[in-house]
């Protein structure tokens, strides 16, 4: 009697291991495409984001402008001029010339706040304005108001 044969060793067929590397590499390229899409995805909706706060940036600002010109007209009612000029640029905010009366009111105050802080000025910044030019004492009512509590 001569000793059992130990069982053939069982291979996938040629055509198995060629269709398991062929989905490995279906696979590899799915999860390329995947990704590809996945970035495209989100620099569009980065860009859409950047477009939809330059408009937002632009209707705050005309409303602002608006809002000024009702609170205190221009001195000569019947021309157009604007008290607030548009914002031209977010690294270069406009700086208005004259300073505004010291007897203004705190409305006139949070505005002139809210229009500095659109166009991209610190708080320590509106803070000086706000004291210089409204002879406020305490400005934290209104930073808080447009800017938010400080931390």
């Amino acid at each position: 009697m001569s000793a059992p044969k130990p069982p053939p060793e069982r291979r996938p067929p040629a055509s198995a291991a060629d269709a398991a590397a062929r989905l490995g590499e279906i696979v590899e390229a799915a999860e390329q495409a995947a990704a590809r899409v996945i970035d495209e995805a989100e620099e569009e909706a980065r860009r859409h984001l950047d477009e939809a706060r330059e408009r937002a940036d632009r209707i705050v600002a005309e409303r602002l402008r608006e809002l000024a010109d009702q609170i205190d007209p221009p001195a000569d009612a019947g021309r157009s001029a604007r008290h607030l000029e548009p914002v031209q640029s977010p690294a270069a905010p406009p700086v208005p010339e004259a300073e505004p009366e010291a007897d203004r009111s705190s409305a006139a105050a949070r505005l002139l706040a809210t229009q500095m802080a659109v166009s991209g000025a610190e708080r320590g910044e509106i803070e000086a304005r706000l004291r210089r030019g409204f002879n406020l004492d305490d400005t934290s009512e209104i930073l808080d108001a447009v800017l938010g509590p400080e931390e």
